[in-house]
């Protein structure tokens, strides 16, 4: 929390959004992975995973997950790796992690993510994060996204109606603006944030013209269905900001709203998975 002297600061002399956003949101990891090329055509790579990864799956099982770089509209090199978690799976998740992971810590769980939801997961690291290039600002974040975006469409050749959005703490910011420009299959904010701004100071009711990440303005432009998750007891991100976010959103359902959970770990709620698969199989049939 900030001192008195530093609120007189921050509303008489405010600062710009990028240190907002480095002093809230940016602690990348030292990296859990490293990328090695596996032929000439610097097309493919070998996603060699540390221990600091906690790989919960045998060698074999490493071989659905699939690791390239691709770059930004900001020059930036970033890493992307697209799991096959099942061959009949309708959907694929454009996954965007929290602040202090990276694609090593997050790979197990996208297995057994893909798997208990019957979906194929398409995960990037942030710049500066793991093996991506660059320095995480709020700027790089959407165009990490929006180059994830293209390279599902053109690598992979998969339709925007099968991808589903999925953001986490973070990475709902992103996921947000980049749900704005393109529409989707759906779209799930797991731990949003309304505002950088709004994060610190819980009881800010407008946007500043320094303030960071403003997802509560941008999401009411989001057309695709939207499915909004949030511990009740987060203690990072308020509930409010949850509540904040579903009741700004055009087109959501119920939303899954987890008594008691905190911050990170909601997706150890036994209703997390169950309540995943009835958004993908029943909510977004209707």
């Amino acid at each position: 929390m900030f001192s008195i002297s530093e609120l007189c600061c921050m509303f008489c002399c405010p600062p710009c959004p990028g240190p907002i956003a480095a002093k809230l949101a940016f602690q990348p990891p030292e990296p859990t992975y490293k990328l090695t090329a596996a032929d000439d055509s610097n097309l493919k790579y070998n996603l060699q995973l540390f221990d600091r990864a906690e790989w919960q799956y045998s060698e074999r099982e490493k071989s659905k997950v699939e690791a390239f770089f691709t770059r930004t509209s900001r020059g930036n090199l970033i890493t992307c790796i697209y799991v096959r978690c099942s061959k009949n799976a309708k959907y694929t998740l454009l996954f965007s992690h929290g602040n202090a992971v990276d694609l090593g810590q997050m790979s197990s769980f996208y297995l057994t993510l893909g798997s208990q939801i019957n979906c194929n997961i398409f995960g990037y690291d942030y710049s500066g994060y793991g093996m991506s290039g660059g320095k995480p600002s709020e700027k790089n974040l959407y165009a990490d996204i929006e180059a994830a975006w293209q390279a599902m469409r053109t690598r992979l050749n998969i339709s925007p109606e099968t991808i589903i959005l999925y953001g986490q703490s973070i990475g709902t910011v992103p996921t947000v603006d980049l749900a704005t420009r393109h529409e989707v299959g759906a779209v799930v904010l797991h731990s949003p944030l309304m505002s950088g701004l709004r994060v610190v100071f819980r009881n800010t009711k407008r946007t500043w013209f320094f303030d960071a990440f403003p997802s509560i303005d941008k999401v009411a432009k989001v057309k695709s269905p939207v499915l909004v998750i949030h511990g009740t007891d987060d203690e990072v991100i308020d509930f409010s900001h949850g509540i904040g976010i579903y009741e700004r959103c055009p087109k959501t359902v119920e939303p899954f709203w987890v008594e008691g959970a905190g911050h990170n770990d909601v997706e150890l709620h036994p209703q997390y998975y169950e309540r995943l698969r009835k958004f993908l199989t029943v909510e977004l049939i209707k």
